[in-house]
């Protein structure tokens, strides 16, 4: 199964996790879940905005870090821009925050309320060397998409 077609079989997998659920911490973990089972990455998770800061929020793989300042590292960035940050070699990006010496590429979405305002980041991190690609983008867009009525 190509990645492409793995996005496709997921996200109505993720969509029916999502519909009718009000327990925000319960969807995230799920989600987690989902997302590592299916394409088996590092470690992936969220960081929520609490407190003007990211703070971790359900995820699944090694310990992580438990805040991330605003514009800081590939997780902080993407929610100062308010768009995806795709990282070819974490070792190359200024700033970047080594929560595991492991990580060797990232893609970080945020994850926008109904409003637009960013409340969590989805952050994917993979051992190897430019995992990430635009099927990744688009199909990680599309989850953080189906999140925005939890923010």
């Amino acid at each position: 199964m190509t990645k492409k077609e793995k996005y496709e079989d997921l996200l109505p997998q993720i969509k029916s996790l999502i519909e009718g659920e009000k327990n925000t911490v319960g969807v995230l973990a799920n989600v987690t879940a989902a997302l590592r089972s299916t394409l088996g990455y590092f470690w992936i998770g969220f960081y929520v905005v609490r407190d003007k800061e990211l703070q971790l929020g359900p995820f699944q793989g090694d310990v992580a870090c438990y805040h991330i300042p605003y514009g800081k590292g590939v997780c902080g960035t993407a929610w100062e821009r308010e768009e995806t940050v795709l990282v070819d070699d974490v070792e190359d990006f200024p700033g970047h925050i080594a929560c595991s010496s492991l990580s060797r590429s990232e893609i970080v979405v945020p994850v926008k309320n109904d409003a637009g305002k960013v409340w969590a980041v989805l952050d994917i991190d993979s051992i190897n060397i430019s995992e990430f690609d635009e099927t990744d983008r688009e199909g990680l867009e599309s989850v953080a998409s189906l999140l925005s009525s939890l923010g």
